[in-house]
């Protein structure tokens, strides 16, 4: 199973960038898939998700300004990040939650290895 995002960098204040994250491996269609951030100094935190059937869910801080997508066909998942502030800045992490190698086994938690966002003032 493997997670591979793309699309971080640097950006200015306001600015906008969209993440991507190619998934192989597993049944990813059933699962949960979305995003998390880790700032300098600080803990792993949630930043959206979009289930299977298609709900989806953002961090309070995030809502309004981010979009969390999937294409289900060709197993990848986005994030694109408008209006950007500088604590957005950190490592973001690819997620696949509950998520099957072959159906009826057992369901884990995948993660990508992360893309840097920096946002500057």
């Amino acid at each position: 199973v493997e997670l591979v995002e793309s699309g971080g960098g640097l950006v200015q204040a306001g600015g906008s960038l969209r993440l991507s994250c190619a998934a192989s491996g597993a049944l990813f269609s059933l699962g949960t898939m979305g995003w998390y951030r880790q700032a300098p100094g600080r803990q792993r935190e949630f930043v959206a998700v979009r289930a299977s059937g298609g709900a989806a869910n953002y961090a309070d801080s995030v809502k309004g300004r981010f979009t969390v997508s999937r294409d289900n066909a060709n197993n990848m998942v986005y994030l694109q990040m408008n209006n950007l502030k500088p604590e957005d800045t950190g490592v973001y992490y690819c997620a696949a939650l509950g998520v099957r190698v072959v159906v009826g086994g057992r369901p884990r938690d995948y993660w990508g290895q992360g893309t840097q966002v920096t946002v500057s003032s």
